[in-house]
């Protein structure tokens, strides 16, 4: 198993959430998520707790780092950011991102360019699946809901990720808006606008994913 980054291998992480699938109706196929950064303790495990606090669990969250502090804990100024958003910090430890990693990833979740261009640069199949966080939410975004089927968070998610990568292009930004600021090794007020970046990313692909009930209205409480 190759390394994509500088560091050895993690420990395992899947961090899941508690609704069954019963709720569908039905058993689907399992969507994987990997999310990555570059040490794999800030904002890779920030998204990776808060997609896994919010989604079920037929969506399965893991994240690694490009330059992994392998084994380490999150980042001490992350931890009640993400705790405080209702995702746990219980059991985590930093991995490196792998080629296995990204070839049994349904979709890859960078949290900047950079993570992105190694990922696909390493494994150029990836090119298909990754995008950063940013820009996946502003994409999601876009694609129209009726699009999408009805279904379990895995079964949209599956469906998005071609639709998201076909909007592209539709609406331009500046490139830096597409990347989270990495806030390891400054003061909690960069780790405050990391997370005020990659929280409502997170939170609009939720939204998209997360099909409303019968006869809810968008901004409904």
């Amino acid at each position: 198993m190759r390394d994509l980054g500088r560091r050895g291998r993690g420990a395992p992480g899947i961090r899941c959430a508690p609704e069954p699938l019963a709720a569908y109706g039905r058993r689907v196929s399992p969507f994987s998520v990997l999310v990555v950064c570059t040490g794999n303790v800030c904002r890779s495990p920030a998204v990776e707790r808060l997609l896994a606090a919010r989604l079920t669990e037929d969506v399965h969250v893991i994240s690694a780092g490009t330059r992994a502090l392998v084994g380490a804990p999150i980042s001490a100024p992350m931890v009640p950011l993400i705790e405080a958003a209702g995702g746990s910090v219980d059991g985590f430890v930093a991995r490196a991102v792998t080629d296995q990693l990204v070839e049994g990833a349904d979709v890859v979740i960078a949290a900047a360019r950079e993570h992105r261009s190694i990922v696909v640069g390493s494994h150029p199949p990836a090119l298909l699946k990754a995008f950063t966080l940013r820009e996946l939410a502003r994409l999601a975004a876009l694609v129209d809901p009726a699009a999408l089927p009805a279904g379990s968070p895995a079964e949209r998610f599956r469906a998005l990720v071609p639709l998201a990568r076909a909007a592209r292009g539709r609406v331009l930004v500046p490139p830096e808006e597409d990347d989270v600021v990495d806030p390891y090794g400054h003061r909690r007020r960069v780790y405050r606008t990391s997370f005020d970046q990659l929280a409502p990313a997170v939170d609009e692909i939720v939204r998209v994913l997360l099909p409303r009930p019968p006869g809810s209205h968008v901004g409904a409480a």
